[in-house]
């Protein structure tokens, strides 16, 4: 039977990636009690990166905002992997932490991080509103636009 996360991913559309493996020392999902740390996720899609300059310069807040909602469905496929498939285990989102390769004159990183914030409203409803970071930085790993980081209550 299908849960009611599962339920409202398909109803939006998403059909969640294979989790990339970590690429450094690291690992994805770390546990603490009931929390779930996920390790900052990037724009990667299909062995890409389709969002890499800096926002500010080559990058619209409109693709800043999209680099952060795939940011979320990759930190969504790295929970749903950690939890075996049911992420309708997760109780809340309590904290999403967002990084802007931007401009030093760049001034809207709360707006391209809204791009996570709202997926994962949209996905978990009142569960998903959450504390948050948005902050920028002068680069992130191989020129991506976005990086997000998310701390998760679940259910164990």
């Amino acid at each position: 039977m299908q849960g009611p996360i599962p339920a409202r991913l398909q109803d939006l559309g998403i059909v969640l990636p294979p989790p990339r493996q970590a690429i450094a020392n690291y690992i994805p999902v770390k546990i603490a009690g009931s929390l779930l740390f996920v390790a900052g996720q990037v724009p990667y899609r299909n062995g890409e990166y389709p969002y890499v300059g800096k926002l500010g310069a080559t990058i619209t807040i409109v693709a800043g905002q999209e680099a952060a909602k795939l940011c979320a469905i990759n930190m969504l496929a790295q929970l749903n992997q950690f939890l075996d498939g049911d992420l309708d285990r997760i109780v809340s989102c309590v904290r999403l932490g967002g990084f802007v390769n931007s401009t030093p004159d760049f001034a809207d990183h709360p707006k391209v991080i809204d791009g996570a914030s709202n997926l994962i409203v949209e996905v978990f409803g009142a569960a998903g509103r959450h504390a948050r970071t948005a902050v920028g930085c002068s680069s992130l790993p191989n020129g991506i636009a976005v990086e997000v980081e998310g701390i998760f209550e679940f259910r164990p």
